[in-house]
């Protein structure tokens, strides 16, 4: 009798265990029942019935990236390169992945390499070493149209090398030297040439400011001379108002006579200095009347 109860016990947790089925987070799987599929179960707690179903498939819904083998494309312009890239997926429809494609992942694989291989195809090799993201977009794309019948996302898809042959290698590395040559030898003469236009500038600037120094100097020179000439002239007249005035006052034309007097005085004394010749006046002793014939003149005046 304890026999028979330890058995109906362990029958009982055996039971337990087959019926009570733990998903895990991110996780689906799918349940057939005699064959058929009856439904996919959630992450947390479920229950099935023993023997008449079964867990078939289990799927992860997590991200995953795959690595896309490398292949060699032909280009527009028959250049043969060597193209390797990676996919990311997420499976969406736990049983489209189990019933939709035997092997989905070799589906979105060979798939991702067709559409690869037709896009390298549209481009020459300088243009399909630039348009990597249009490249991925366009793979992308074409896997959105299948791989929703598989129960997979494809999220993105990324090239990772194209690997032209050795001597395309040899050949773009010589067109980029000759290109940074150029650049080189373009700048240098740029830089001359700036160089050139510096120097004339500055010749330029130094030829106007140095005639501008000498039409200022000039200028300046001028207009100190006017100065100096309306000065004189300023003295000139002020001395001869002076004198005017000074006629016109009491005993200022005696002053005058005797100043007169006094000049031919001294010029007459000096006339024996001026050489060996001497000059006389023709009446010499006639010192008076001359004196007072130079009066009449400063009285007219």
């Amino acid at each position: 009798m304890d026999s028979v109860v330890v058995v109906i016990v362990l029958f009982a947790v055996f039971l337990a265990a087959q019926s009570i089925k733990i998903v895990p987070q991110q996780n689906a799987w799918v349940i057939e029942r005699l064959g058929k599929y009856n439904g996919t179960l959630e992450p947390g707690l479920n229950i099935i019935i023993p023997f008449l179903d079964r867990v078939a498939y289990k799927h992860r819904l997590t991200e995953f990236p795959i690595d896309i083998a490398p292949q060699v494309c032909i280009t527009r312009d028959n250049t043969q390169v060597q193209v390797d890239g990676v996919l990311y997926y997420q499976v969406t429809d736990a049983s489209r992945a189990s019933y939709g494609t035997s092997n989905y992942l070799a589906a979105i694989t060979m798939l991702a390499q067709t559409a690869l291989r037709s896009e390298c195809g549209k481009r020459d090799l300088d243009k399909l070493l630039e348009d990597r993201d249009a490249i991925n977009r366009t793979v992308v794309f074409a896997l959105d149209e299948a791989s929703p019948n598989w129960g997979v996302k494809v999220l993105r898809y990324e090239i990772k090398d194209i690997t032209p042959p050795q001597q395309v290698l040899a050949s773009m590395q010589k067109q980029i030297t000759a290109e940074r040559e150029k650049r080189a030898l373009i700048a240098q003469s740029e830089g001359k040439k700036q160089e050139e236009i510096n120097l004339a500038e500055g010749l330029m600037t130094a030829s106007i400011r140095e005639s501008e120094g000498t039409r200022q100097a000039a200028i300046n020179n001028a207009q100190g001379e006017a100065e100096a000439i309306m000065l004189v002239a300023k003295a000139t007249a002020e001395s001869i108002r002076m004198v005017g005035e000074a006629l016109h006052s009491e005993g200022g034309m005696t002053a005058a006579n005797l100043k007169v007097a006094e000049r031919f005085v001294d010029a007459f004394g000096n006339i024996a200095k001026q050489g060996n010749t001497m000059i006389l006046p023709g009446n010499a002793a006639d010192i008076a009347g001359m004196v007072a014939t130079a009066m009449q003149v400063v009285k007219k005046s």
